[in-house]
């Protein structure tokens, strides 16, 4: 009774679907930047900043949320879990320090100094980001987009579930949000930390896999509208303390609820076959079986790309007995020096290092494309206030609000419709950013117009398009240059993020002309888009290496 409750454990903890829950959790408290609208005017008291300091202390942030090519470096050098303590680390002392010169424990420092600090904090949740999706892209390769769009949705959530849990905690020092930054998302990465790793996922895979996703769908699509509904009432009506806290602990019951899934595949499932559970307990052992198949294979990849046509007109029976006598010969031949092998380039879909991508045409058109895609979203998203006011709307907060649930939505739908687009219809995926990007242009309409309502929709298409560009872009890379060096790639592309405006001027007029400007830029980004999916719809079957041009005696 003891083993099979040991073998059932053993299940648990190396079961994809735990990771993927674990990593969702590390997210959803994981975004600090999204709560920074929330501690700069604690900071600009406190400190006695002006509107332009704040400003910088933004400025801060936006590079810590973006710049990420630590994270992506140390990915290939440590194993997750490290990676996972160094954003915790990060997070802890930036934001901690950060605390304690707002409450007065430690000497003030100057404004280059707490511009360190915030991006240093903020910075910590690259490290996240980073361990959550190499985790969970690894583990589920054949569903890169719903997995991407889940993981960032909850990055973008992470903001109005921090400022729940204060508001529950409901101190009068408000720079004990602060404290509550600073700490607990730290607390949750080191908790979870050894959980978060490739448990080999790819070879986990179930006839109940789309059932559990259509289980984590419906939760986020609850939480939500959850949030949303409590945010509006929370800020409408008065309520009571009690009432917050069943508000709070229903929060909690529907991040813990994806729990089950893993629960119930590992200790209510019938018993696998023994190849499956022998799989499903040793990954490391699939791993290293796996590296040792790669590095066999690495020898007769090195090679020309040229095929002959004739290899082709061969039985299929010949022809890879004719492949195997040449494999053996060129092994023996290389092994004694005979034939040097040559180095080829990947192709797409294959895995490029860094530099081999940089050199790409692809990752280009997707950078800019996601610059001007992007850049022209976080932009309204950093003035929404502004634009609101100029427009003459009073309740600003109600589309602040909006936004960060339709960027959610955004990710969340954005991952499960390129999924479609790829799977249903056979397009790249860029197709789907291309669609993401015309929400975006019209958006930028609405707002430029100012049409009664147009705020509302400007604000639902803007939400929604900014936030799919998080979950197609990532999933993109990974189809394009592979999952070898997908941290680095993913970072990388992250630098596009922070290439918005800031919008000083207020008025009709001036957000006409911003808005246009916008939606054009958006314009050629689609076009980037389209130039991207012609490419790669384009391209050929993944060439297969001939031994009878690349064998030479």
């Amino acid at each position: 009774m003891i083993g099979r409750f040991r073998e059932k454990f053993s299940s648990f903890f190396n079961n994809r679907w735990l990771v993927f829950v674990a990593a969702m959790w590390v997210q959803s408290c994981g975004g600090v930047g999204y709560v920074f609208g929330s501690i700069s005017p604690v900071i600009k008291s406190s400190m006695n900043y002006n509107q332009r300091q704040v400003a910088s202390l933004g400025v801060a942030k936006d590079l810590g949320d973006s710049v990420g090519f630590l994270p992506g470096i140390l990915s290939d050098i440590l194993p997750l879990w490290g990676v996972l303590l160094i954003g915790a680390i990060q997070n802890l002392i930036g934001y901690g320090w950060v605390w304690l010169v707002v409450t007065g424990r430690t000497p003030v420092l100057p404004l280059w100094a707490m511009c360190i600090l915030i991006f240093v904090g903020t910075n910590g949740e690259t490290y996240f980001n980073t361990a959550a999706l190499v985790s969970c892209v690894q583990n589920f390769p054949k569903h890169r987009g719903p997995v991407v769009g889940i993981l960032k949705g909850f990055a973008g959530l992470s903001g109005a579930i921090l400022t729940q849990i204060y508001t529950l905690i409901h101190s009068p020092d408000h720079a004990s949000l602060i404290f509550m930054v600073a700490v607990g998302p730290a607390i949750v990465a080191v908790a979870l930390m050894f959980i978060i790793r490739p448990v080999g996922g790819h070879r986990q895979i179930r006839s109940s896999d789309g059932f559990s996703f259509s289980i984590i769908y419906g939760v986020c699509l609850i939480l939500a509208a959850y949030l949303m509904g409590v945010m509006l009432v929370q800020d409408l009506v008065y309520v009571s303390g009690t009432v917050i806290t069943i508000f709070t602990l229903i929060l909690f019951v529907l991040l813990l609820f994806p729990i089950v899934i893993p629960v119930t595949l590992s200790f209510f499932r019938d018993q696998g076959s023994p190849a499956e559970e022998s799989l499903l307990l040793n990954p490391d052992k699939q791993e290293s079986s796996k590296s040792g198949d790669d590095a066999q294979d690495i020898i007769f990849s090195e090679m020309e790309d040229e095929k002959p046509k004739e290899v082709d007109l061969l039985p299929a029976s010949e022809r890879q007995k004719r492949i195997a006598q040449l494999q053996s010969r060129l092994a023996q031949a290389a092994a004694e020096g005979a034939v040097r092998i040559k180095k080829r380039r990947p192709h797409r879909g294959e895995d490029f290092t860094m530099m081999e991508a940089l050199i790409k045409a692809d990752l280009w058109l997707m950078f800019f494309s996601l610059l001007l895609g992007s850049g022209s979203g976080l932009t309204v998203i950093d003035n929404l206030g502004q634009m609101s006011e100029s427009l003459g709307y009073d309740n600003t907060h109600v589309f602040v609000s909006m936004i960060s649930i339709f960027n959610f939505l955004g990710r969340i739908g954005g991952g499960y419709f390129s999924e479609r687009i790829v799977r249903d219809y056979a397009y790249p995926r860029p197709a789907a950013m291309a669609v993401a990007q015309v929400f975006l242009a019209i958006g930028h309409f609405f707002f430029a117009m100012g049409w009664p309502g147009a705020m509302y929709i400007g604000t639902l298409l803007v939400g929604l398009g900014y936030g799919a560009h998080w979950a197609i872009v990532p999933a993109a890379a990974s189809e394009l240059f592979g999952l070898k060096k997908f941290a680095a790639l993913y970072n990388f592309l992250t630098l596009a993020n922070p290439a918005d405006e800031t919008l000083k001027c207020k008025g009709t007029v001036c957000f006409f002309l911003t808005s246009l400007i916008l939606s054009g830029l958006c314009v050629i980004a689609v076009i980037l888009s389209m130039i991207l999916v012609y490419r790669t719809s384009m391209q050929e079957a993944m060439p297969f290496c001939s031994l009878l041009q690349c064998y030479r005696l």
